[in-house]
């Protein structure tokens, strides 16, 4: 609470009880304040200082002056007839993400952004082919979370309405670590969400040194876009793979789960585009190539957009390719295909709704570790 941020209050959805507690020491306050603020706003889902009533009136009023509770706007939604919805939510500066919500049987799922479009330019994606426009901050990347909770008529604690995060909306995480990590943090936080590790999963299209990273700072369930087994078609799907190539990424996602519980293993998301990656042969070699590492396949049937030059595997490929990992004893499932009668494909509804000038992966000088 010192004098800077008087005069631009602060978001605090952006700061983990580390950064919290300390700002309550500068300000002469004992740490459990801290703790209390963050049950009130993850466990409790309360967004005003006033309701906040075992704070005295005069904390309260302090933290109306320094600091504040601010949500995004809803700019649209999109409710499937499968109970899929799709919210795309302004942030500063005139940009916009979407966040969407997946209930199934025994689980719902929320996917969340972490970037303002993305600069992978996986030729599959609809987000990348918007391109990035710039990364989003703690505080927006967890108000998600807080937004839909609210949204859906959850208590945040008793009768929660989203049992699993998943950072594989807009953007690529590890390549906003910064903003990501405190967020994660928050979420795993017995004073925020409380969310257990196996139930929050961060997705990256293989940013290795980052994965390193992850693994020393947070625990926390790991998905790989991998998409192909080879580096000659990875190269064109998925442009990273340039830089960090399969040889890397499977040492990486061996280091990864190196000494953790036997029960931990990582997904493995692969889309399946017809006559590109789905072919027996190709399953053969991904049963190679993940040999005797815990491991999931996510066989994801590919979402078309407009512009998109691919299609979506023929059903029986898909079950064809499952069946061949299955039969290596490699677990493999098969991703539903969900909200196909709104914009299914991830930053689809965003790019109708507003479409600026981003960066791309070639346009833009690598320096991602």
């Amino acid at each position: 609470m010192t004098a800077a941020s008087a005069s631009t209050p602060v978001n605090l959805f952006g700061l983990d009880r580390t950064e919290l507690r300390a700002r309550f020491a500068e300000a002469g306050e004992k740490p459990f304040r801290a703790d209390q603020i963050m049950q009130w706003i993850y466990r409790r889902g309360q967004g005003d200082f006033d309701g906040m009533t075992n704070i005295s009136k005069d904390l309260r009023g302090k933290l109306a002056e320094r600091f504040e509770i601010r949500t995004p706007e809803l700019l649209a939604e999109q409710v499937s007839q499968d109970g899929t919805r799709k919210w795309v939510l302004r942030l500063d500066g005139g940009n916009a993400i979407e966040t969407v919500y997946i209930p199934e049987e025994g689980r719902a799922t929320l996917c969340i952004s972490s970037q303002v479009g993305c600069a992978m330019d996986c030729s599959f994606c609809s987000t990348a082919q918007q391109g990035l426009n710039r990364n989003m901050t703690t505080a927006e990347i967890i108000a998600q979370v807080w937004f839909a909770a609210r949204t859906l008529g959850g208590d945040f604690q008793n009768e929660r309405v989203i049992s699993n995060i998943v950072f594989m909306g807009m953007g690529e995480p590890l390549a906003n670590y910064g903003a990501v990590l405190p967020a994660i943090r928050i979420l795993l936080d017995d004073f925020g969400f409380g969310m257990s590790k196996r139930r929050v999963t961060v997705s990256t299209s293989g940013l290795v040194p980052f994965m390193d990273r992850l693994r020393g700072d947070v625990d926390t369930a790991l998905a790989v876009s991998l998409h192909a087994p080879n580096d000659a078609l990875r190269n064109e799907l998925v442009p990273i793979n340039r830089k960090y190539n399969i040889e890397e990424l499977m040492a990486a996602c061996r280091r990864y789960v190196e000494g953790k519980d036997r029960k931990t293993h990582i997904v493995y998301e692969y889309v399946m585009l017809d006559g590109v990656n789905d072919s027996p042969a190709l399953a053969r070699d991904l049963a190679k190539l993940l040999g005797n590492m815990p491991a999931k396949v996510n066989l994801i049937p590919f979402n078309p957009f407009p512009g998109s030059d691919y299609t979506r595997s023929k059903p029986e490929a898909i079950r064809a390719f499952g069946e061949v990992l299955r039969a290596k004893r490699i677990i493999t499932t098969t991703r539903k295909t969900r909200g196909d009668d709104i914009d299914a494909a991830c930053g689809q509804l965003v790019g109708r709704v507003q479409s600026k000038q981003k960066n791309r992966l070639r346009d833009i000088p690598v320096r991602l570790g």
